[in-house]
């Protein structure tokens, strides 16, 4: 048998963990335990700690968002109970403004209301002690009187009202008129061709300002301003009394009209 079938059949390898447990326990008893012993029996024990640490980290945070949470309810809570608050003293406003509106057309009388005065009540007429004629007593007036009575007064006051509005001036309607007058070339006198313009008089006419605008190749226009009334005086009119003076003015266009 060679060595490499020797060593083969022996079983020792298989059983080294054994051999070393043993020889491990025997200097242990001798000279306490090694340090390498030392370390790794306390190295089981000093990854406990760090799994409860996780454990513990893990429930702590779990803990501090129960906590974030129920804040954040509270919080929502708070919020709602302002907002039923506020809505409680609303409708208690609203409330009470509709009990005043509804108590204020019994209590306050309209304007237009007629007073009618109260029918004197007739006295009886006793004789003699004797009050058997019952036909002379009137306790509730007589209706014509009542109707008379508030039909002069409706009378009264729809003649106070007719003299209020005719003492009122009525609104005259009222225009302003911006017309474009063009003269014939660049030789014509403006200044003249003004004059001819303003001297357009007419009732509910008034002239106002004026200007020279530039058109081209050194002719300008005059541009001027007046207000009307409406049912006095109309465009129509005017442009027909302007275009009357041939000699200075070839056309007139209305450049802006508005109400007042």
């Amino acid at each position: 048998m060679s060595g490499l079938q020797c060593l083969a059949s022996e079983n020792i390898w298989f059983d080294k963990h054994r051999y070393d447990e043993a020889e491990t326990r025997f200097y242990e008893g001798v000279n306490g335990p090694s340090t390498q012993v030392k370390s790794a029996l306390q190295q089981p024990k000093g990854r406990q700690p760090k799994r409860q640490h996780r454990n513990s980290s893990s429930h702590a945070g779990g803990d501090q968002e129960l906590v974030s949470r129920m804040k954040s309810m509270e919080l929502e809570n708070q919020a709602l109970h302002k907002v039923v608050t506020d809505l409680r003293a609303a409708m208690q406003k609203l409330e009470s403004r509709v009990a005043v509106l509804e108590k204020s057309p019994s209590a306050a009388p309209s304007a237009k209301a007629v007073p009618v005065q109260a029918a004197p009540v007739k006295q009886a007429k006793v004789e003699n002690g004797n009050d058997d004629d019952d036909d002379d007593i009137d306790l509730f007036g007589s209706d014509d009187d009542d109707d008379g009575e508030a039909e002069r007064l409706k009378q009264e006051r729809i003649e106070a009202y007719a003299a209020k509005k005719s003492k009122k001036p009525a609104l005259i309607a009222k225009s302003s008129i911006l017309l474009d007058v063009k003269p014939w070339d660049d030789e014509t006198d403006m200044a003249k061709l003004e004059e001819c313009v303003r001297s357009v008089q007419m009732d509910g006419l008034l002239w106002g300002a004026s200007k020279l605008v530039p058109v081209g190749y050194g002719i300008k226009k005059l541009q001027i301003n007046c207000v009307v009334e409406d049912d006095k005086v109309g465009t129509d009119i005017l442009e027909e009394e302007i275009t009357k003076f041939e000699d200075f003015v070839q056309s007139v266009d209305v450049a802006a009209f508005n109400k007042i």
